[in-house]
């Protein structure tokens, strides 16, 4: 059975893709012999580097004396890892993947699909005792929740690196769930998240030097990084859909 499916830059149809098998190695470089993933750029190494294939997941080995490789999750909102000159074996968890390969000054990427995560139940039957704690109480229904997600919708729509909307581009986007949104009540909203996701310590407390942008970036890279908003819930931006409160 093929664990890994490598797409090559460019790929035409399947019988382009490489499969590799767990256990299997794929060399990649411009001249990575018999087998390999050929990717032909005199900025990228003839040995650049190497793939192996782990049941559920796969390895990434660096082998440039100076160059750091980096590991893509498209469907991640920004979600990425470094892989260092000369590492070896680094475990790449995303299902699907897009490896960037710095190549004189240009960026050069393949794809490569791993399966798909496995999953137990989460459940917890019969357990006695209090409920654990919710690490973030967020009410998807309330209005501060469609402002956190018109703030994270550029990179959940894939644009990893887009900055955090203006706050006149979260009044038009927020209008259509919200016809009386406005500046401030956007301001209000974005200032509450902050103390009720712990960045901020206190609503009436001012912040030297920290900036509304900041606060805005810091919100967003918060949500994404612990899933609070994924691209589901952009569902709330849609008017048959929305029901934000107040």
């Amino acid at each position: 059975m093929y664990s890994l499916i490598v797409v090559p830059p460019p790929c035409d149809g399947a019988a382009e893709q490489i499969r590799v098998s767990t256990g299997e190695r794929l060399t990649f470089g411009r001249a990575a012999g018999d087998g390999g993933l050929v990717i032909a750029h005199a900025g990228v190494p003839r040995a650049a580097g190497e793939i192996t294939a782990h049941r559920s997941f796969w390895l990434l080995s660096n082998h440039s004396e100076d160059q750091t490789y980096v590991v893509e999750n498209p469907e991640g909102a920004g979600e990425h890892m470094k892989v260092a000159p000369g590492r070896q074996e680094a475990p790449v968890p995303f299902e699907f993947s897009r490896v960037v390969l710095p190549a004189g000054g240009d960026l050069l990427a393949f794809e490569v699909w791993a399966p798909c995560h496995a999953f137990r139940s989460v459940a917890r039957h019969g357990l006695s005792g209090e409920r654990t704690a919710a690490a973030f109480s967020l009410d998807r229904t309330k209005r501060y929740f469609a402002v956190l997600a018109a703030l994270c919708e550029p990179r959940l729509r894939g644009e990893p690196h887009a900055p955090p909307p203006a706050v006149e581009e979260l009044v038009d986007r927020l209008r259509p769930v919200w016809p009386g949104v406005s500046r401030s009540a956007v301001y209000w909203n974005v200032d509450y998240l902050a103390v009720k996701l712990r960045l901020r310590p206190d609503p009436d407390v001012p912040e030297p030097g920290r900036r509304f942008n900041g606060r805005k970036e810091s919100l967003v890279s918060l949500a994404l990084r612990f899933d609070l908003v994924r691209e589901d819930d952009l569902g709330v931006l849609t008017p048959s859909l929305s029901g934000a409160g107040r």
